[in-house]
């Protein structure tokens, strides 16, 4: 006798979708963008960290061609460049202008202020029949940043 309850086929699907993102997301060598020129992403050469742990990140993004939802994503590693830490997601507006993001969040851990290594994404989650299909990467920066006390 299974423990395990069936799993719906919305369950299922999703779970299929969240397996296949990760596939693509950790397949994608970090140091290229599969992006047009006029889509861009920037990460600021400093990042701050509260007293609480709280870093916040910030930079800008230029996109363009949306027709899904499109999300400003960041993460950020010290000496392990193994270790990512992801740091919030910003709803992102691709209208071809250059707009700020800034994204907050409180790694597991203590970080302490010193050299740290950011990577920030713009990505846009194509929808089908309204589930999640494929991301599409319009723009990915990777910037060496200084963390300092907010």
């Amino acid at each position: 006798m299974s423990l395990t309850p069936p799993l719906t086929p919305v369950r299922s699907a999703f779970g299929a979708l969240g397996l296949a993102a990760a596939a693509l997301l950790l397949g994608a060598p970090a140091t290229s963008a599969a992006t047009a020129a006029d889509e861009t992403v920037t990460v600021d050469p400093t990042a701050r960290l509260a007293a609480g742990g709280t870093v916040t990140l910030t930079g800008t993004y230029r996109c363009t061609g949306a027709s899904g939802p499109v999300f400003v994503s960041s993460a950020l590693s010290r000496q392990n460049p193994i270790t990512r830490y992801g740091i919030g997601g910003t709803r992102a507006v691709c209208d071809g202008a250059v707009h700020t993001w800034a994204n907050t969040g409180t790694p597991a851990g203590a970080l302490e202020p010193g050299a740290a290594h950011v990577q920030a994404t713009v990505m846009e989650l194509t929808t089908q029949g309204g589930l999640p299909l494929m991301p599409r990467f319009h723009a990915v920066a990777e910037q060496d940043v200084s963390m300092t006390r907010a």
